[in-house]
């Protein structure tokens, strides 16, 4: 039988705090399929990283230097459809502003973040009747 191979996850990280994208590098190279794509700063950056990069899947921060991770996820979601774009920050569930809710975007705690939370999110992206 002949090796077919799986196209990796393609992940861009957007968050203004650069330790935070160190620690996504670690969590990615722990998730095997998963490879990053790149990274950005600002909502502004992120949304001109994914027009450029292509990602499949985009962790964005909510709270973005200027354009902020609502506004920024929308606008990735509106002209790529395709990409599963997930809000991420510290925030509790219960202490969300009201416009990450209002998004429809999914959102994680970053705490939450792991390979096998990322492996999870993605299976069910792809077969949303898959349980999470």
């Amino acid at each position: 039988m002949p090796d077919v191979r799986v196209p990796d996850v393609c992940v861009l990280v957007v968050d203004d705090q650069r330790p935070f994208r160190l620690a996504m590098r670690a969590v990615l190279r722990r998730a095997p399929g998963f490879v990053l794509a790149g990274e950005a700063a600002s909502g502004e950056e992120g949304v001109a990283a994914a027009q450029v990069l292509g990602p499949d899947l985009v962790l964005m921060d909510v709270n973005l230097p200027g354009l902020d991770g609502v506004a920024a996820g929308t606008l990735i979601r509106t002209s790529r459809p395709a990409t599963l774009v997930v809000l991420c920050s510290t925030y509790d569930r219960a202490d969300l502003p009201a416009n990450v809710t209002a998004s429809g975007l999914p959102y994680l705690h970053k705490a939450d973040l792991a390979a096998d939370v990322l492996r999870e999110l993605w299976r069910h992206w792809r077969d949303p009747a898959a349980s999470v």
